[in-house]
């Protein structure tokens, strides 16, 4: 099952495009951050991020979880509405 938290995570590293800016971004360390994304990878059994020294970028099956997150979310807060 997926976990929101893991999620909101995930999308935080997808709009600051690098670990440690989501981690600054979200007030937990990177090494936090990198250990929340390597669980969701390892629950999903494909890697979500190619990563680089200049930041990551999303591999095919992250822009697929990305899409449905937004859509996650966007369903969150229509119920919490």
């Amino acid at each position: 099952m997926l976990d929101l938290y893991k999620l909101q995570i995930f999308s935080a590293v997808v709009h600051a495009g690098s670990f440690s800016a989501a981690a600054e971004h979200l007030y937990i360390t990177q090494s936090a951050v990198s250990q929340h994304i390597k669980e969701l990878e390892s629950s999903l059994g494909r890697p979500l991020f190619q990563r680089g020294w200049r930041g990551v970028k999303l591999t095919p099956h992250g822009e697929i979880l990305n899409r449905y997150t937004i859509e996650i979310f966007e369903l969150v807060a229509k119920a919490e509405n």
